[in-house]
Parts: structure tokens; C-alpha cells; sequence
């Protein structure tokens, strides 16, 4: 009996939750304490006030990868300019041979086989197959019947096609620009209002944490709405964050309307002086018709001025799933005319997927909202805006 109740205490120890541990990232040596940012078991005894002396990776410019654009290594090949392909690209002109057209119209059978490597690339960097069939079918009507200079590789034309195509996804036609919009409300006499939405652990508070930091890092004056009225700690959580960052917190415990606590919060934030509220709300599964709803009331009763779907990178397909039926949700559900659906994505944890990627652009195209930031890590700073550039690189290199 002794061994059996020693085992079971073993295996409770096991089962305890504890803060994700992200090691050391980009060669930065985390210190223990700041960098946990989840607070799973809780506030911690003392609560560390940041110095905000380090930029967010926001503020912090992309650098000049010009000198890598060139996906080619040297050799002794029968390229045109004596270079031989590797990697993926290599694949395709070894697969393909020379591959070098003259001046005739390229037919579907031209590029079949190019565009079935290119199909199994996608895939493999966790591009949601159906995703991946429109992506395929979209390059290959955009390069049926044109024509190729002569000494040009299909292998390239087929890449330089998808390239286009996976950036026109990945471009908004209207651009996130967070710090104009709080000018813009500021001017109005009111503050800026950003809710956070999304399902069961994705990461929204340790998100809107970081988009706080930023904003007060621009001297913006923040409010949270502690509107995860559900969730056991969800309060506590976001209190720690905000004693942490020297926000204003408006909290009113559990089992309230969330819908109303964000009014309340607002109204609180203007009275204040806060240039924005960030609104923090419980996690919920996209099939959970009653909080579902409760959400749809929140956004229709509160009109924000930008709702922030927050997925995570590892979820793969099943954040596609996420934000479909959340868009799905705020559209069905919406007491008002005109419903206000996603306007942007947030997609947590993306230094975890290395180059499995794909789910960014599987979300995009389903959602049609663009990607806001892309969480980095666990420090406040780790929050960075997307490189389209980058990304669509990483996706065929």
C-alpha cells in the first residue's frame, strides 16, 4: 500500500501544470522570473515592474537578407550563368532535367510535374491541403499559355509565379496600423479599443501583454478589461500583467457579463484618460454555441475598433478550423446590421514550427484577415510584425 500511494503521489507531481519553458531564443539569455509570462499557478510572491528598456521586436527593423535572396549555390551546373540549383529548386531541375523552354505557349502537361513538387513543398510545410490545391491550380492558370523567354527554366517560372501568389494572400489590402488608429480615436475624444479573441490556451493574455508593452513603450496610457469572467485566475493572470507593465486594470471578478464589463471598462478608460483598452476574454472552442455567443454580444454591444483572433502556429489545420467558425460565429450570432468579424490574427508560439509555417498562410487565406503580429517567445519584447517577404521564402526554400 505504501509503494502504490508513493506511486500515485509521483504521478500527481507529473500531471501539475507548469510555465512553458522556451529556453534560450535568438542567443538571449532569459532570466527565470521575467520571462514567465503565462502566471499558470497564479500571481507570483513579488511581482518584477519592467524598466522598458528593451524595444519590442516590433519597433526593431528586419534585416537586410538581400545578400541571401539568391537561393542558388555556386557550382559547376549548366545554368546560364554557371550556377547549379539546390534545394527545393534543385529538386524540381534535377526532376525536370534542363527544363528550358524557347518561345512556345507553356501547356498544363509543361509545368504538371513542377507544380506537383511544389504541391508536396506546401504540404509539407503544414499548408492546409485544400489551401494548397487553390494555391497550385491559381499558378497554373496564371502560367497556361504564356510564354517564357528563351533560356528560361519552368522550374523558376512555376517558383516566381507561386512567390507572387502566396504574397498577394499575404499583403492586406488595408495594412494594421495600430498607433494611427489611437491617434485617429484620440482625436475623437475617446480611447482605442482592441479585443482579444480566440480558443482554450492559444495565448491571448500573454499577446495582449505584449501588444501592451509596445503600447506603452509609444508613452500610450493602457487600460485591460479583464473580461475573461469564466476561466478560474483569468483576473488574477491579467493583474500580474498589469501591476508588471504599469496598466490600469478594470476587473470586476467572475460570473459577470462580459459584454457589460467591457462597457463598464470604456467608459472607465475615458473618464481616465486611457488612449486604448485592451479587452481580455475567456477562451472558448469554436463549437460552443453558448459562448459563442457570448462573444458575438461582447464585440456587438462594445463595437471595437479591431477584433484580434489569436491562433497558435503548432494548432496547424485546426486553427484554420478556429478562425473560420469564429468568423462564422460573429456573422451568424450579431445583433447589428452590419457584423464586425476578425480583423486580424495574431498567431502565437511561431518559434516553435521552424519551418512549418504554412499555417500562417492557410488562416490568411481562409479568414481574410491579415496577420497583425506573430508571437516570438516569452518575453514581453517577443512580438513582431510579419516579413511577407521572409515568410514566402522560408515556405519554398
Amino acid at each position: 500500500k505504501a509503494a502504490k500511494a508513493a506511486k500515485a503521489t509521483k504521478a500527481a507531481k507529473g500531471r501539475e501544470k507548469k510555465a512553458r519553458d522556451w529556453g534560450d531564443l535568438d542567443g538571449i539569455k532569459r532570466d527565470d522570473d521575467k520571462g514567465q509570462l503565462e502566471f499558470v499557478d497564479g500571481s507570483p510572491e513579488e511581482v518584477l515592474v519592467e524598466s522598458f528598456t528593451k524595444g519590442s521586436l516590433i519597433d526593431v527593423e528586419s534585416e537586410d537578407s538581400s545578400e541571401d535572396d539568391d537561393v542558388y549555390s555556386e557550382g559547376n551546373g549548366d545554368g546560364v550563368d554557371g550556377r547549379q540549383p539546390s534545394g527545393f529548386l534543385g529538386s524540381l531541375v534535377r526532376n525536370l532535367g534542363m527544363s528550358v523552354v524557347g518561345t512556345d505557349a507553356l501547356k498544363r502537361s509543361d509545368i504538371d510535374l513542377s507544380l506537383e513538387v511544389l504541391k508536396k513543398k506546401l504540404t509539407e510545410r503544414n499548408v492546409a491541403e485544400d489551401i494548397s490545391n487553390k494555391m497550385i491550380e491559381s499558378v497554373a492558370a496564371s502560367l497556361v499559355g504564356s510564354r517564357l523567354g528563351s533560356f528560361s527554366r519552368i522550374s523558376s517560372a512555376v517558383r516566381t509565379a507561386m512567390e507572387e501568389a502566396l504574397t498577394r494572400v499575404l499583403t492586406p489590402r488595408k495594412p494594421i496600423d495600430i498607433l494611427r488608429g489611437i491617434a485617429e480615436a484620440k482625436a475623437r475624444g475617446r480611447p482605442y479599443v482592441i479585443a482579444f479573441v480566440g480558443v482554450n490556451g492559444v495565448g491571448k493574455s500573454t499577446s495582449l501583454a505584449k501588444v501592451a508593452y509596445y503600447l506603452k513603450q509609444h508613452n500610450h496610457r493602457v487600460m485591460v478589461a479583464a473580461c475573461d469572467t469564466f476561466r478560474s485566475g483569468a483576473v488574477e493572470q491579467v493583474r500580474v500583467h498589469s501591476q508588471r507593465l504599469g496598466l490600469s486594470l478594470y476587473a470586476r471578478g467572475y460570473e459577470k457579463d462580459p459584454a457589460k464589463v467591457a462597457s463598464e471598462a470604456i467608459r472607465a478608460a475615458q473618464k481616465e484618460g486611457c488612449d486604448v483598452v485592451l479587452v481580455d476574454t475567456a477562451g472558448r472552442m469554436q463549437n460552443n454555441e453558448p459562448l459563442m455567443r457570448a462573444i458575438t454580444s461582447l464585440v456587438s454591444m462594445n463595437s471595437p475598433d479591431l477584433v484580434l483572433f489569436v491562433g497558435e502556429a503548432l494548432a496547424g489545420n485546426d486553427s484554420v478550423d478556429q478562425v473560420v467558425l469564429f468568423n462564422k460565429a460573429l456573422a451568424t450570432y450579431s445583433t447589428v446590421p452590419n457584423p464586425h468579424i476578425i480583423d486580424g490574427l495574431i498567431i502565437s508560439k511561431f518559434e516553435t514550427v521552424d519551418e512549418k509555417i504554412g499555417t500562417a498562410i492557410s488562416m490568411v487565406f481562409c479568414s481574410g484577415a491579415p496577420i497583425a503580429f506573430l508571437g516570438v517567445g516569452q518575453q514581453y519584447t517577443d512580438l513582431k510584425k510579419l516579413d511577407v517577404r521572409k515568410l514566402v521564402k522560408t515556405l519554398l526554400q
